[in-house]
């Protein structure tokens, strides 16, 4: 079965991650994806299959060859809340003419190209897109179908030589809590790579340093007939405090190795406002000069309206990898040298987010992240290119038979 064929079903389940609840997994979707992908992987005979208390499904690929390091390749089951998620219905577009993508006349959602120029390395192949209601599931749906369309092709063909192979499929990475419950010396791998990134060939070692800000402000109800100098609207300072924040460092006016602050969710009323930020940047120092801009902003209105207005409270949420991998670039060169066996070209990118190779590589696991032939990922322009899924899965394989050629370290 082709990566794209697993993915035109994965879609259909709903598991999107609820930031609200507090258990792992945080969605009965993401089960109902956990349960469908364990059946799966026991049919194809997979060995080791273990779908645990808290959701995250392991397996492994037996061994061809003694004496490799043990390889893992990792997947995320959830998909972001950020839009609609449910009832997703994939269409294929044949031979992509690299023009603007009708979603929906009916309700006007249209993918332009000149607004996703990474359409433009698909013009001629298939792509699998929404009909506009929904996102489309491919972060990181796709780098599960690859995935095991990999391990497919390596317990099929006895001529791929290969070391012991690691597969896990992890709950609620798009709420940052992808590795919570990740046990690395039960997964048992010496290397891994995170299969959750953008175009094919994309290969990243570097992502934000990331921090989630929460502010909430208290206010003071009278009638406005009488609120006079008595008034304190929660709401009114939540909003002056957003625009004491740098106006040109949001992500909609950032790229490349350029952080920011994203107002991620407000709400309020006259007594209480709450506003969560999230606070990027490749630079560990420069993250810290976010958090103190939050802090000091706070402290204005504080001064203005008085103390206990406004309370902060800033949490760490993961750091870029690169730290990490730079201590192994061997891993690196072997991912760049399996994308040009399969005809692409490597395309060496931070990735301006984190996934859960971040989190695992600081837990001991080294983990890069590979492309899945994806983009657009979050929002209903979602979408995936057919033939750029294959060359992905296919340079899964290439990366495992180039570690069976490596020798285990004691």
């Amino acid at each position: 079965m082709r990566a794209y064929e697993r993915l035109l079903e994965y879609v259909k389940i709903p598991s999107a991650a609820n930031e609200r609840c507090a258990d792992c997994p945080s969605a009965p979707g993401i089960w109902d994806m956990g349960r469908t992908l364990e059946k799966e992987m026991r049919a194809m005979g997979l060995a080791d299959v273990e779908l645990d208390a808290n959701c995250y499904l392991t397996a492994t690929v037996p061994a061809k060859i003694e004496g490799a390091p043990v390889l893992g390749f990792v997947a995320h089951m959830d998909v972001s809340p950020a839009s609609p998620c449910e009832g997703v219905k994939p269409r294929i577009i044949e031979n992509y003419d690299g023009r603007d993508i009708i979603l929906s006349k009916a309700g006007n959602i249209v993918t332009r190209a000149a607004d996703f120029p990474v359409l433009a390395r698909c013009r001629g192949k298939d792509l699998i897109v929404t009909d506009g209601s929904t996102l489309l599931g491919a972060d990181d749906k796709a780098g599960v179908a690859e995935i095991l369309t990999m391990a497919e092709m390596l317990l099929a063909d006895r001529n791929i030589k290969h070391g012991k192979i690691r597969i896990a499929f992890t709950p609620d990475e798009e709420i940052g809590r992808g590795v919570d419950h990740f046990d690395v010396a039960k997964f048992g791998a010496d290397y891994a790579y995170t299969v959750d990134g953008g175009p094919f060939g994309e290969i990243s070692c570097e992502n934000f340093n990331a921090s989630a800000a929460k502010v909430t402000f208290a206010g003071r109800s009278v009638h406005p007939g009488t609120a006079k100098d008595i008034m304190i609207n929660a709401q009114v300072a939540a909003a002056e405090f957003f625009d004491l924040l740098p106006a040109l460092e949001r992500p909609e006016h950032t790229e490349g190795r350029e952080g920011f602050y994203m107002l991620d969710e407000s709400r309020g009323s006259i007594e209480k406002a709450e506003q969560n930020f999230i606070l990027r940047d490749h630079d560990a120092a420069k993250l810290i000069a976010r958090e103190e801009t939050i802090r000091k902003a706070a402290a204005a209105i504080n001064a203005r309206y008085g103390t206990g207005t406004v309370t902060v409270n800033i949490k760490e949420q993961y750091r870029n990898m690169y730290e990490i991998i730079s201590k192994y670039p061997f891993m690196l060169e072997i991912a760049k040298q399996a994308v040009r066996d399969c005809g692409g070209t490597p395309l060496i990118e931070p990735i301006r987010g984190g996934t859960d190779g971040a989190m695992l590589s600081f837990k001991g696991l080294p983990c890069p992240n590979l492309g899945t032939g994806s983009g657009n990922h979050h929002g209903r322009q979602e979408f995936a290119c057919v033939q750029d899924m294959d060359k992905a899965s296919e340079q899964l394989v290439k990366i495992a038979e180039a570690y069976g050629r490596l020798k285990k370290k004691d």
